[in-house]
């Protein structure tokens, strides 16, 4: 376990990262006995004191739900994180490479809730019922801790390697699509470089959603109406770099295109 120092000292390590958008040495390598219980006390004091700077939370990610996720990092359990409002882009708009270290996208479906969901126990049928509406997204992955070696501690200590999403233009309540079988095909400057189908988050998409509402209910907090929840990719996560142009296709959710500049 680490101290309380050691925790404030490493959060203000990834918000300064951040702020210069440079990468810090793996934290298991320097404190090999750091717990996954220390990751999220370091993400949540990154958290508070963003949101003491004025940011606004509009909704939480979810990671590695995915086979392809989690054979592409080696890590074999779910993380989450938190999103601010001026990290949200919508289909069409040119995003600053600059802002981001580390620079992936992953393809995903978020979720917009219309009740609060709490656990534990909670249900896929308790979370489908809670969500409004679904929607196509891309997460920009962005990572301030070096990637070679690190864990599931390093990655949720730097807020689950978020970076920013966007998100298409087509909602779907669940009850008028079959989420599971919601593909997406990603290309970058025109080749397809990525493909699957919803169903490989965790077997349904909005699984990763009753997952994080009993993971909340573990300290005492629940989902509140009106998140984002980005529910994790079902595809390996995609290299992206200044002047590449990104699209991906939704089927009967329509597409998502985005530029790097």
């Amino acid at each position: 376990m680490l101290s309380d120092d050691q925790i404030r000292t490493i959060a203000a390590e990834l918000a300064e990262a951040d702020r210069t958008h440079s990468v810090i040495p793996r934290i298991t390598a320097r404190f090999p006995d750091a717990t996954v219980e220390d990751s999220y006390a370091i993400q949540g004091r990154w958290r508070d004191a963003q949101v003491a700077a004025g940011r606004t939370l509009v909704g939480r990610k979810i990671g590695l739900t995915s086979r392809a996720m989690q054979q592409a990092t080696g890590i074999t359990e779910p993380d989450y994180g938190v999103m601010f409002d001026d990290t949200v882009y919508r289909s069409g708009e040119e995003i600053p490479v600059e802002l981001f270290s580390n620079v992936r996208i992953e393809v995903e479906l978020a979720f917009v809730l219309k009740h609060p969901l709490e656990g534990p126990g909670c249900t896929l049928e308790e979370a489908l019922a809670a969500i409004d509406y679904a929607v196509p997204a891309l997460e920009v992955l962005n990572s301030h801790i070096e990637l070679e070696g690190r864990t599931i501690v390093d990655t949720i200590s730097d807020n689950a390697a978020y970076g920013a999403m966007v998100l298409g233009d087509i909602r779907k309540r669940p009850d008028e699509i079959d989420l599971r079988w919601v593909p997406g095909v990603l290309s970058r400057n025109g080749e397809i470089e990525e493909t699957g189908v919803a169903a490989g988050v965790l077997g349904h998409p909005a699984t990763g959603v009753a997952w994080l509402a009993n993971k909340f209910a573990q300290h005492g907090a629940r989902l509140e109406a009106g998140e984002i929840i980005l529910a994790g990719s079902f595809t390996r996560p995609m290299w992206v770099s200044r002047g590449d142009s990104v699209l991906c296709d939704y089927g009967p959710m329509g597409r998502i295109e985005c530029r790097f500049v």
